[in-house]
Protein backbone atom coordinates (compact mmCIF):
# COMPACT_ATOMS: atom_id res chain seq x y z
CA UNK A 1 0.00 0.00 0.00
CA UNK A 2 1.23 3.27 -0.70
CA UNK A 3 1.86 5.89 1.71
CA UNK A 4 -0.21 8.49 2.51
CA UNK A 5 2.57 11.26 2.78
CA UNK A 6 4.36 11.09 -0.08
CA UNK A 7 3.54 13.79 -3.31
CA UNK A 8 0.96 12.35 -5.63
CA UNK A 9 2.03 10.64 -8.98
CA UNK A 10 0.06 13.75 -11.05
CA UNK A 11 -1.18 16.16 -9.37
CA UNK A 12 0.22 18.11 -6.04
CA UNK A 13 0.11 21.76 -4.33
CA UNK A 14 -0.66 24.40 -7.20
CA UNK A 15 -1.69 21.76 -9.67
CA UNK A 16 -5.15 21.68 -11.74
CA UNK A 17 -7.08 18.57 -11.78
CA UNK A 18 -8.30 18.54 -15.55
CA UNK A 19 -11.94 17.50 -16.97
CA UNK A 20 -12.26 14.59 -19.02
CA UNK A 21 -14.15 15.59 -22.52
CA UNK A 22 -14.09 13.64 -25.57
CA UNK A 23 -10.51 11.86 -24.61
CA UNK A 24 -8.91 14.53 -24.01
CA UNK A 25 -8.00 16.59 -20.78
CA UNK A 26 -9.97 20.15 -19.93
CA UNK A 27 -8.21 22.31 -17.80
CA UNK A 28 -10.98 25.19 -17.64
CA UNK A 29 -10.42 28.81 -16.48
CA UNK A 30 -12.11 28.41 -13.24
CA UNK A 31 -11.01 26.31 -10.33
CA UNK A 32 -11.35 25.64 -6.57
CA UNK A 33 -9.06 24.07 -3.69
CA UNK A 34 -9.65 20.56 -2.73
CA UNK A 35 -8.86 20.31 1.03
CA UNK A 36 -7.72 16.85 2.82
CA UNK A 37 -9.48 16.07 5.50
CA UNK A 38 -6.83 14.95 7.22
CA UNK A 39 -4.96 18.15 7.66
CA UNK A 40 -7.06 20.99 6.60
CA UNK A 41 -4.01 21.52 3.98
CA UNK A 42 -5.14 22.50 0.30
CA UNK A 43 -3.70 19.43 -1.86
CA UNK A 44 -4.42 20.46 -5.07
CA UNK A 45 -6.86 22.66 -7.21
CA UNK A 46 -10.02 21.20 -9.86
CA UNK A 47 -11.05 22.36 -12.82
CA UNK A 48 -14.59 24.04 -12.24
CA UNK A 49 -16.78 23.38 -15.17
CA UNK A 50 -19.56 25.83 -16.25
CA UNK A 51 -23.07 24.99 -17.88
CA UNK A 52 -21.11 25.68 -21.04
CA UNK A 53 -18.76 22.62 -20.37
CA UNK A 54 -22.07 20.48 -19.37
CA UNK A 55 -23.50 20.94 -22.48
CA UNK A 56 -20.25 20.25 -24.19
CA UNK A 57 -19.90 17.01 -21.90
CA UNK A 58 -22.96 15.81 -23.51
CA UNK A 59 -22.32 16.55 -26.99
CA UNK A 60 -18.94 14.58 -27.02
CA UNK A 61 -20.77 12.05 -25.50
CA UNK A 62 -23.62 12.04 -28.07
CA UNK A 63 -20.88 11.77 -31.03
CA UNK A 64 -19.41 8.97 -29.50
CA UNK A 65 -22.40 7.00 -29.32
CA UNK A 66 -23.66 5.78 -32.27
CA UNK A 67 -20.77 3.95 -32.86
CA UNK A 68 -19.84 2.76 -29.28
CA UNK A 69 -23.66 1.42 -29.76
CA UNK A 70 -22.56 -0.64 -31.99
CA UNK A 71 -19.67 -2.64 -31.10
CA UNK A 72 -20.11 -5.91 -30.35
CA UNK A 73 -20.99 -7.13 -26.76
CA UNK A 74 -17.81 -9.27 -26.70
CA UNK A 75 -15.38 -6.12 -27.83
CA UNK A 76 -16.44 -4.08 -25.07
CA UNK A 77 -16.34 -7.31 -22.37
CA UNK A 78 -12.55 -7.05 -23.38
CA UNK A 79 -12.26 -3.82 -23.17
CA UNK A 80 -13.51 -4.16 -19.32
CA UNK A 81 -11.22 -6.79 -18.50
CA UNK A 82 -8.12 -4.18 -20.05
CA UNK A 83 -9.44 -1.98 -17.27
CA UNK A 84 -9.50 -4.41 -14.78
CA UNK A 85 -6.06 -5.09 -15.31
CA UNK A 86 -5.20 -1.77 -15.03
CA UNK A 87 -7.42 -0.45 -12.11
CA UNK A 88 -5.01 -3.50 -10.24
CA UNK A 89 -2.01 -1.85 -11.74
CA UNK A 90 -2.82 1.84 -10.34
CA UNK A 91 -3.82 0.86 -7.07
CA UNK A 92 -1.69 2.64 -4.98
CA UNK A 93 -2.45 5.79 -7.39
CA UNK A 94 -5.94 5.20 -6.03
CA UNK A 95 -5.33 4.75 -2.40
CA UNK A 96 -3.16 8.14 -2.62
CA UNK A 97 -6.40 10.00 -3.99
CA UNK A 98 -9.06 7.93 -1.77
CA UNK A 99 -7.13 8.50 1.37
CA UNK A 100 -6.08 12.64 0.89
CA UNK A 101 -9.68 14.07 -1.10
CA UNK A 102 -12.04 11.60 1.31
CA UNK A 103 -9.62 10.50 4.25
CA UNK A 104 -10.15 6.95 3.37
CA UNK A 105 -9.04 4.37 5.78
CA UNK A 106 -6.44 1.41 4.99
CA UNK A 107 -9.38 -1.62 5.96
CA UNK A 108 -12.19 0.90 4.47
CA UNK A 109 -9.85 1.43 1.03
CA UNK A 110 -9.21 -2.41 0.34
CA UNK A 111 -13.30 -2.88 0.72
CA UNK A 112 -13.66 -0.03 -1.68
CA UNK A 113 -10.78 -0.90 -4.18
CA UNK A 114 -11.29 -4.90 -4.21
CA UNK A 115 -15.22 -4.61 -4.33
CA UNK A 116 -14.86 -1.99 -7.41
CA UNK A 117 -11.91 -4.67 -9.07
CA UNK A 118 -14.22 -7.49 -8.66
CA UNK A 119 -17.36 -5.42 -10.50
CA UNK A 120 -15.65 -4.92 -13.77
CA UNK A 121 -14.76 -8.31 -13.89
CA UNK A 122 -18.07 -9.64 -12.97
CA UNK A 123 -19.62 -7.00 -15.05
CA UNK A 124 -17.52 -7.87 -18.18
CA UNK A 125 -18.60 -11.54 -17.62
CA UNK A 126 -22.17 -10.77 -17.69
CA UNK A 127 -22.42 -8.67 -21.07
CA UNK A 128 -23.08 -11.47 -23.77
CA UNK A 129 -26.12 -12.57 -21.46
CA UNK A 130 -27.04 -9.58 -20.56
CA UNK A 131 -27.40 -8.52 -24.40
CA UNK A 132 -29.35 -11.48 -25.63
CA UNK A 133 -33.20 -10.77 -26.61
CA UNK A 134 -35.74 -13.34 -27.18
CA UNK A 135 -37.79 -14.77 -30.13
CA UNK A 136 -41.71 -15.02 -28.06
CA UNK A 137 -44.59 -17.14 -29.28
CA UNK A 138 -47.92 -15.02 -29.86
CA UNK A 139 -51.27 -15.21 -31.08
CA UNK A 140 -50.67 -13.93 -34.51
CA UNK A 141 -50.12 -17.52 -36.36
CA UNK A 142 -49.00 -15.44 -39.33
CA UNK A 143 -46.58 -13.26 -37.84
CA UNK A 144 -43.07 -13.87 -36.16
CA UNK A 145 -42.11 -11.32 -33.72
CA UNK A 146 -38.56 -11.11 -31.46
CA UNK A 147 -37.39 -8.60 -28.82
CA UNK A 148 -34.22 -6.99 -28.79
CA UNK A 149 -32.43 -4.39 -26.65
CA UNK A 150 -30.77 -1.44 -27.18
CA UNK A 151 -29.30 1.19 -25.16
CA UNK A 152 -30.54 4.39 -24.38
CA UNK A 153 -27.93 6.78 -25.64
CA UNK A 154 -26.17 9.25 -23.43
CA UNK A 155 -26.42 8.77 -19.64
CA UNK A 156 -26.01 11.47 -16.91
CA UNK A 157 -24.22 9.52 -14.03
CA UNK A 158 -24.03 11.50 -10.86
CA UNK A 159 -22.04 9.65 -8.46
CA UNK A 160 -20.16 10.77 -4.36
CA UNK A 161 -17.37 10.72 -2.87
CA UNK A 162 -17.67 8.50 -0.09
CA UNK A 163 -16.92 5.34 -1.91
CA UNK A 164 -14.95 6.77 -4.78
CA UNK A 165 -13.40 3.50 -6.24
CA UNK A 166 -16.99 0.95 -6.36
CA UNK A 167 -19.52 3.86 -6.48
CA UNK A 168 -17.45 6.26 -9.25
CA UNK A 169 -17.09 3.02 -11.17
CA UNK A 170 -20.82 1.57 -11.11
CA UNK A 171 -21.82 5.37 -11.99
CA UNK A 172 -20.88 4.60 -15.40
CA UNK A 173 -19.99 0.65 -15.47
CA UNK A 174 -23.32 -0.68 -16.32
CA UNK A 175 -24.14 1.97 -18.80
CA UNK A 176 -20.80 1.66 -21.14
CA UNK A 177 -20.91 -1.99 -20.91
CA UNK A 178 -24.27 -2.07 -22.43
CA UNK A 179 -23.23 0.63 -25.43
CA UNK A 180 -24.90 3.80 -23.90
CA UNK A 181 -22.00 6.49 -23.63
CA UNK A 182 -22.11 8.50 -20.26
CA UNK A 183 -21.30 11.93 -18.81
CA UNK A 184 -20.31 11.48 -14.71
CA UNK A 185 -20.85 14.85 -12.52
CA UNK A 186 -17.72 13.27 -9.55
CA UNK A 187 -18.31 15.19 -6.77
CA UNK A 188 -16.16 18.22 -5.99
CA UNK A 189 -14.71 16.58 -2.80
CA UNK A 190 -12.79 13.58 -5.17
CA UNK A 191 -11.67 15.23 -8.31
CA UNK A 192 -8.49 13.47 -8.29
CA UNK A 193 -10.22 9.86 -7.66
CA UNK A 194 -12.50 10.30 -10.62
CA UNK A 195 -9.69 11.45 -13.08
CA UNK A 196 -7.80 8.76 -11.86
CA UNK A 197 -11.10 6.05 -12.81
CA UNK A 198 -12.01 7.69 -16.33
CA UNK A 199 -7.67 7.82 -17.10
CA UNK A 200 -7.69 3.91 -16.43
CA UNK A 201 -10.70 3.07 -18.96
CA UNK A 202 -8.24 5.80 -21.54
CA UNK A 203 -5.73 3.46 -20.86
CA UNK A 204 -8.00 0.16 -21.72
CA UNK A 205 -8.87 1.30 -25.13
CA UNK A 206 -12.32 3.26 -24.54
CA UNK A 207 -12.91 5.07 -27.51
CA UNK A 208 -12.89 9.30 -27.35
CA UNK A 209 -16.23 10.47 -26.11
CA UNK A 210 -17.95 7.39 -24.65
CA UNK A 211 -16.81 8.56 -21.17
CA UNK A 212 -16.24 11.98 -19.88
CA UNK A 213 -16.25 14.13 -16.90
CA UNK A 214 -17.79 17.03 -14.96
CA UNK A 215 -16.62 18.07 -11.76
CA UNK A 216 -17.95 21.94 -10.43
CA UNK A 217 -18.02 24.45 -7.59
CA UNK A 218 -20.34 23.29 -5.42
CA UNK A 219 -22.49 26.90 -5.87
CA UNK A 220 -22.88 25.68 -9.44
CA UNK A 221 -24.61 22.64 -8.89
CA UNK A 222 -27.88 23.42 -9.71
CA UNK A 223 -27.31 25.34 -12.64
CA UNK A 224 -25.16 22.52 -14.15
CA UNK A 225 -27.41 19.45 -13.06
CA UNK A 226 -30.53 20.87 -14.32
CA UNK A 227 -28.18 21.91 -17.51
CA UNK A 228 -27.08 18.05 -17.76
CA UNK A 229 -30.63 16.71 -16.72
CA UNK A 230 -32.60 18.63 -19.34
CA UNK A 231 -29.88 18.15 -22.64
CA UNK A 232 -31.98 16.96 -24.97
CA UNK A 233 -29.45 14.27 -25.82
CA UNK A 234 -29.55 12.75 -22.39
CA UNK A 235 -32.29 9.49 -22.03
CA UNK A 236 -31.27 8.53 -18.77
CA UNK A 237 -30.28 9.52 -15.45
CA UNK A 238 -28.38 7.97 -12.41
CA UNK A 239 -27.92 9.48 -9.04
CA UNK A 240 -26.16 7.85 -5.71
CA UNK A 241 -26.39 10.39 -3.04
CA UNK A 242 -28.72 11.86 -0.15
CA UNK A 243 -32.77 11.28 -0.37
CA UNK A 244 -32.79 15.18 0.15
CA UNK A 245 -30.72 15.85 -3.48
CA UNK A 246 -32.38 12.51 -4.79
CA UNK A 247 -36.04 14.26 -4.57
CA UNK A 248 -34.35 17.33 -6.95
CA UNK A 249 -32.99 15.17 -9.21
CA UNK A 250 -35.77 12.96 -9.77
CA UNK A 251 -38.31 16.55 -10.30
CA UNK A 252 -35.32 17.57 -12.64
CA UNK A 253 -35.70 14.12 -14.72
CA UNK A 254 -39.25 13.97 -14.11
CA UNK A 255 -40.25 16.94 -15.57
CA UNK A 256 -38.75 15.77 -18.87
CA UNK A 257 -39.80 12.49 -18.70
CA UNK A 258 -36.54 10.82 -18.16
CA UNK A 259 -35.98 7.47 -16.20
CA UNK A 260 -33.93 7.75 -13.22
CA UNK A 261 -32.17 5.11 -11.05
CA UNK A 262 -31.52 6.22 -7.44
CA UNK A 263 -29.24 4.92 -4.48
CA UNK A 264 -30.15 7.19 -1.54
CA UNK A 265 -29.61 7.88 1.92
CA UNK A 266 -30.46 4.72 4.61
CA UNK A 267 -31.41 4.28 8.41
CA UNK A 268 -30.42 0.73 8.61
CA UNK A 269 -31.71 -1.40 11.36
CA UNK A 270 -29.49 -4.22 13.24
CA UNK A 271 -32.18 -6.62 14.89
CA UNK A 272 -30.06 -8.67 18.34
CA UNK A 273 -32.32 -11.45 18.83
CA UNK A 274 -32.24 -12.62 22.57
CA UNK A 275 -30.88 -16.20 20.89
CA UNK A 276 -27.80 -14.09 18.84
CA UNK A 277 -23.76 -14.42 19.59
CA UNK A 278 -23.79 -11.38 21.72
CA UNK A 279 -20.16 -11.51 20.86
CA UNK A 280 -20.53 -11.45 16.72
CA UNK A 281 -23.63 -9.02 16.88
CA UNK A 282 -21.20 -6.41 18.74
CA UNK A 283 -18.61 -6.75 16.79
CA UNK A 284 -20.79 -6.53 13.14
CA UNK A 285 -22.97 -3.51 14.68
CA UNK A 286 -19.76 -1.91 15.64
CA UNK A 287 -18.14 -1.86 12.13
CA UNK A 288 -21.80 -1.43 10.51
CA UNK A 289 -21.95 1.65 12.57
CA UNK A 290 -19.03 3.08 12.59
CA UNK A 291 -16.79 2.05 9.63
CA UNK A 292 -15.25 5.09 7.96
CA UNK A 293 -17.03 6.75 10.46
CA UNK A 294 -20.25 6.02 9.48
CA UNK A 295 -20.24 7.85 6.12
CA UNK A 296 -22.16 4.84 4.30
CA UNK A 297 -25.45 4.83 2.86
CA UNK A 298 -25.61 1.39 4.32
CA UNK A 299 -24.57 2.11 8.09
CA UNK A 300 -26.09 1.03 11.04
CA UNK A 301 -27.93 3.50 12.35
CA UNK A 302 -30.33 1.71 15.37
CA UNK A 303 -29.65 -0.97 17.14
CA UNK A 304 -32.61 -2.75 18.53
CA UNK A 305 -31.52 -5.16 21.53
CA UNK A 306 -33.99 -7.76 22.83
CA UNK A 307 -34.44 -6.87 26.62
CA UNK A 308 -32.92 -10.06 27.59
CA UNK A 309 -29.97 -9.75 26.74
CA UNK A 310 -29.57 -5.70 26.80
CA UNK A 311 -27.13 -5.44 29.80
CA UNK A 312 -24.75 -8.37 28.38
CA UNK A 313 -25.06 -6.73 24.81
CA UNK A 314 -24.09 -3.13 26.09
CA UNK A 315 -21.30 -4.11 28.09
CA UNK A 316 -20.42 -6.06 24.35
CA UNK A 317 -20.85 -3.50 22.34
CA UNK A 318 -18.53 -0.47 24.28
CA UNK A 319 -15.33 -3.25 24.82
CA UNK A 320 -15.52 -3.80 21.42
CA UNK A 321 -15.80 -0.14 19.92
CA UNK A 322 -13.23 0.21 22.70
CA UNK A 323 -10.85 -2.65 21.25
CA UNK A 324 -11.72 -1.74 17.34
CA UNK A 325 -11.42 1.85 17.49
CA UNK A 326 -9.04 2.40 20.80
CA UNK A 327 -11.16 5.90 22.29
CA UNK A 328 -9.56 7.01 18.60
CA UNK A 329 -11.27 10.04 16.77
CA UNK A 330 -13.04 9.23 13.62
CA UNK A 331 -12.31 11.40 10.60
CA UNK A 332 -15.01 12.76 8.67
CA UNK A 333 -14.97 14.75 5.06
CA UNK A 334 -15.26 17.81 6.44
CA UNK A 335 -16.55 19.96 9.16
CA UNK A 336 -20.14 20.02 8.48
CA UNK A 337 -20.91 16.21 9.46
CA UNK A 338 -19.25 16.65 12.62
CA UNK A 339 -21.99 19.83 13.28
CA UNK A 340 -24.99 17.93 11.92
CA UNK A 341 -24.09 15.49 14.08
CA UNK A 342 -23.55 17.55 17.09
CA UNK A 343 -26.71 19.24 16.74
CA UNK A 344 -28.49 15.85 16.45
CA UNK A 345 -27.10 14.34 19.89
CA UNK A 346 -27.54 18.48 21.82
CA UNK A 347 -31.65 17.72 20.17
CA UNK A 348 -32.08 14.20 21.50
CA UNK A 349 -30.28 14.65 24.71
CA UNK A 350 -32.26 17.56 25.28
CA UNK A 351 -35.49 15.96 25.43
CA UNK A 352 -34.26 13.37 27.12
CA UNK A 353 -31.99 11.19 25.52
CA UNK A 354 -28.79 10.01 26.75
CA UNK A 355 -25.04 8.57 25.74
CA UNK A 356 -23.99 5.12 26.62
CA UNK A 357 -21.06 5.62 24.91
CA UNK A 358 -19.15 8.34 23.92
CA UNK A 359 -19.96 12.33 24.82
CA UNK A 360 -22.14 14.51 22.44
CA UNK A 361 -20.07 17.25 21.11
CA UNK A 362 -16.75 16.50 22.70
CA UNK A 363 -13.93 18.77 21.08
CA UNK A 364 -11.14 17.13 19.49
CA UNK A 365 -8.08 18.47 17.83
CA UNK A 366 -9.24 18.07 14.53
CA UNK A 367 -12.39 19.81 13.46
CA UNK A 368 -12.98 17.03 11.00
CA UNK A 369 -13.42 14.39 13.54
CA UNK A 370 -15.55 12.96 16.66
CA UNK A 371 -15.22 9.72 18.51
CA UNK A 372 -17.70 7.29 17.98
CA UNK A 373 -21.05 7.57 19.68
CA UNK A 374 -24.41 5.28 21.45
CA UNK A 375 -27.09 6.99 22.75
CA UNK A 376 -30.21 5.55 24.10
CA UNK A 377 -34.07 7.09 24.62
CA UNK A 378 -34.06 8.17 21.68
CA UNK A 379 -38.20 8.42 20.16
CA UNK A 380 -40.34 10.02 18.17
CA UNK A 381 -39.88 13.84 18.28
CA UNK A 382 -36.61 13.89 18.25
CA UNK A 383 -34.34 14.69 15.12
CA UNK A 384 -32.21 11.75 15.68
CA UNK A 385 -34.89 9.37 15.49
CA UNK A 386 -36.08 10.71 11.74
CA UNK A 387 -32.94 12.07 10.20
CA UNK A 388 -30.13 9.87 9.14
CA UNK A 389 -26.63 10.81 10.76
CA UNK A 390 -24.52 9.84 8.23
CA UNK A 391 -21.69 9.91 10.98
CA UNK A 392 -20.51 7.48 13.88
CA UNK A 393 -23.62 8.31 15.76
CA UNK A 394 -26.10 5.31 16.27
CA UNK A 395 -29.07 4.63 18.79
CA UNK A 396 -29.44 1.67 21.09
CA UNK A 397 -33.44 0.85 21.73
CA UNK A 398 -34.45 -2.08 24.08
CA UNK A 399 -37.33 -3.99 22.59
CA UNK A 400 -39.54 -6.77 24.36
CA UNK A 401 -40.14 -8.74 20.94
CA UNK A 402 -39.27 -9.13 17.51
CA UNK A 403 -42.87 -7.44 16.42
CA UNK A 404 -41.39 -4.36 18.43
CA UNK A 405 -38.58 -4.69 16.64
CA UNK A 406 -39.96 -4.74 13.64
CA UNK A 407 -41.95 -1.83 13.94
CA UNK A 408 -39.22 0.57 15.16
CA UNK A 409 -36.92 -0.72 12.41
CA UNK A 410 -39.61 0.00 9.50
CA UNK A 411 -40.84 3.37 10.97
CA UNK A 412 -38.57 5.61 8.73
CA UNK A 413 -38.82 6.79 5.26
CA UNK A 414 -35.60 4.85 4.75
CA UNK A 415 -35.55 1.17 3.40
CA UNK A 416 -31.62 0.51 2.12
CA UNK A 417 -30.13 -2.07 4.18
CA UNK A 418 -30.72 -4.09 7.61
CA UNK A 419 -29.39 -6.39 9.89
CA UNK A 420 -30.09 -9.04 11.85
CA UNK A 421 -28.42 -11.57 14.26
CA UNK A 422 -30.04 -14.80 15.76
CA UNK A 423 -28.63 -18.44 15.98
CA UNK A 424 -32.67 -19.96 14.45
CA UNK A 425 -31.77 -19.35 10.81
CA UNK A 426 -35.81 -19.75 10.11
CA UNK A 427 -36.31 -16.68 12.77
CA UNK A 428 -33.58 -15.04 11.29
CA UNK A 429 -35.69 -15.19 7.40
CA UNK A 430 -39.08 -14.42 8.75
CA UNK A 431 -37.76 -11.01 10.58
CA UNK A 432 -35.75 -10.66 7.26
CA UNK A 433 -38.83 -10.81 5.02
CA UNK A 434 -40.81 -8.31 7.45
CA UNK A 435 -38.02 -5.48 6.96
CA UNK A 436 -38.81 -2.99 4.25
CA UNK A 437 -35.35 -3.01 3.04
CA UNK A 438 -33.69 -3.59 -0.23
CA UNK A 439 -31.33 -5.65 1.39
CA UNK A 440 -31.15 -7.87 4.88
CA UNK A 441 -28.06 -9.39 6.53
CA UNK A 442 -28.20 -12.05 8.83
CA UNK A 443 -25.40 -12.81 11.28
CA UNK A 444 -23.14 -9.98 9.88
CA UNK A 445 -23.34 -6.12 9.49
CA UNK A 446 -25.39 -3.75 7.46
CA UNK A 447 -22.74 -2.68 5.02
CA UNK A 448 -22.55 -5.11 2.34
CA UNK A 449 -21.98 -5.23 -1.14
CA UNK A 450 -20.96 -8.05 -3.96
CA UNK A 451 -21.10 -7.54 -7.59
CA UNK A 452 -23.43 -10.13 -8.33
CA UNK A 453 -25.78 -9.55 -6.03
CA UNK A 454 -28.72 -6.28 -6.84
CA UNK A 455 -28.06 -3.50 -4.60
CA UNK A 456 -30.81 -0.50 -4.28
CA UNK A 457 -33.70 0.63 -1.53
CA UNK A 458 -36.80 0.30 -1.11
CA UNK A 459 -39.51 3.58 -0.03
CA UNK A 460 -37.46 6.63 0.05
CA UNK A 461 -34.34 4.84 -0.44
CA UNK A 462 -34.32 5.19 -4.12
CA UNK A 463 -35.41 3.08 -6.83
CA UNK A 464 -33.82 0.70 -9.31
CA UNK A 465 -30.66 -1.66 -8.88
CA UNK A 466 -27.04 -1.41 -9.52
CA UNK A 467 -25.01 -4.65 -9.79
CA UNK A 468 -25.32 -7.61 -11.44
CA UNK A 469 -27.55 -8.49 -14.48
CA UNK A 470 -30.50 -6.65 -12.76
CA UNK A 471 -27.93 -4.07 -12.85
CA UNK A 472 -27.12 -4.29 -16.12
CA UNK A 473 -30.83 -4.91 -17.65
CA UNK A 474 -31.11 -0.93 -16.09
CA UNK A 475 -29.45 0.20 -19.12
CA UNK A 476 -30.71 -1.25 -22.15
CA UNK A 477 -34.69 -0.72 -23.30
CA UNK A 478 -36.93 -3.56 -24.91
CA UNK A 479 -37.95 -3.23 -28.74
CA UNK A 480 -40.64 -5.62 -29.78
CA UNK A 481 -39.99 -5.82 -33.85
CA UNK A 482 -42.48 -8.15 -35.37
CA UNK A 483 -43.37 -9.27 -39.08
CA UNK A 484 -45.50 -11.70 -41.31
CA UNK A 485 -44.14 -14.96 -42.20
Amino acid sequence: MAQTNGASPRFGPGSIVPLWRDGEEITTSKTFDVVSPLTDEVLHKSSAASVEDAHAAVAAAERAYPEWARTPPHVRRDLLLKAADEFARRREELWYFCSKETGSTEPYFEFDFNDALESLKSCAGLILKAQQGSVPSILDQGRSAMIVKEPYGVVVSIAPWNAPCILGLRSFLGPIAMGNTVVVKGPEKAPGCYWTLVDIFRAAGLPSGVLNTIIHRPQDGGEITSALISAPAVRKVNFTGSTAVGRVIAGLAGRELKPVLMELGGKAPAIVCEDADLQLAALQCTLGAFLYSGQICMATERILVNAKVADDFRKALSATIDQVFAGNGLVLVDKTPVEKNARLLQDAISKGAKTTYGEAGEKLDLATAMKPVVVEGVKEGMDLYYQESFGPTVSLFVVKSDEEALKIANDTEYGLASAVFTENLQRGLRIARQIETGAVHINSMSVHDESVLPHGGAKKSGFGRFNGEEGLQEWVRLKTITWKN
